[in-house]
């Protein structure tokens, strides 16, 4: 059906269903089509030659923006809290506070190095940020077939926004919902806007955005793209859902988490650094 799907870092736990599904989508067209994506580890890379590629957050943390103290304290929360998103033995309930607890004290921390808006294209520029072989491809593609690409995060919305810009792809189908800086009038950073969205309540995200869904209702049929269990609520907010495929980046301890991936998602990919199946899928999907 899709070449791709055959692939060795594809999994599927009920490749019928699949494609059951995709041939419901394919049936119903593009119009009937929304993308609801995370964006870092899943529309960009997990790691380049061996060496790990920066989130949103990252690209902040290594630059020359911010202090060398600052940074040793940010690599500190990273080294408590990231094993602990990742840990399979634990509850997402017990995750949780956790995760909360992390953002607002990186936040915390961010917001005392008084950086400044327009220093943020030049950090992006500078960083080693990258987004997946064939992003090009599936940005394009979303906007000649109109398609909405919804974009939810729990990095940092300007720098994220700043990383599609610059690779010259955020399109007028691009929305971003993520965690914002506000600067004070003389353009430095003195907070975040609004609500912390952080791995496990994209939910909330989704469902505190019910305006935006509201406008999409004719869009019944999406495609998820995450690389963490907290992404696979991303679509809560969706009206009259009738289909859904969720594509799930296994991206790192991927023999221990694999179990959970497939039960979760419906198609695992892992240590794969493309965009192949995901524009794959959309092109089988608009009939290109």
């Amino acid at each position: 059906m899709i070449p791709e799907l055959s692939q060795s870092s594809v999994r599927m736990k009920e490749p019928e269903r699949v494609e059951q599904v995709l041939s419901s989508m394919r049936s119903a067209g593009a119009g009937t089509l929304q993308v609801i994506s995370d964006f870092d580890m899943t529309l960009t890379r997990f790691s380049y030659n061996g060496k790990r590629c920066p989130t949103s957050h990252n690209i902040m943390d290594n630059s020359k923006l911010i202090s060398e103290e600052c940074k040793a304290e940010l690599k500190n929360l990273l080294d408590t809290y990231y094993p602990i998103e990742i840990d399979s033995r634990r509850s997402v309930e017990e995750k949780l506070p956790l995760m909360v607890e992390w953002w607002t004290k990186a936040h915390e921390l961010l917001v005392q190095q008084k950086i400044s808006k327009d220093s943020l294209a030049v950090i992006v520029r500078e960083s080693e940020a990258m987004l997946r072989d064939g992003y090009q491809q599936f940005f394009d593609h979303l906007h000649q077939m109109s398609v909405p690409l919804l974009i939810f995060s729990a990095g940092v919305g300007d720098v994220l926004e700043e990383v599609i810009r610059q690779a010259g792809v955020f399109h007028p189908n691009v929305k971003v919902f993520s965690n914002y800086m506000d600067f004070d009038e003389s353009g430095v950073l003195q907070a975040f806007k609004g609500e912390l969205i952080h791995i496990y309540n994209k939910r909330e995200g989704a469902l505190l955005n019910a305006e935006h869904f509201k406008e999409l209702q004719s869009r019944c049929n999406v495609l998820l793209l995450g690389d963490s269990l907290g992404d696979l609520n991303m679509s809560d907010g969706v009206m009259d859902l009738e289909n859904i495929l969720k594509i799930g980046y296994l991206n790192d301890k991927v023999d221990e988490r694999r179990e959970s991936y497939l039960n979760s998602y419906d198609i695992v990919l892992e240590k794969d650094e493309t965009m192949d199946v995901p524009n794959a899928i959309l092109l089988y999907i608009t009939g290109q």
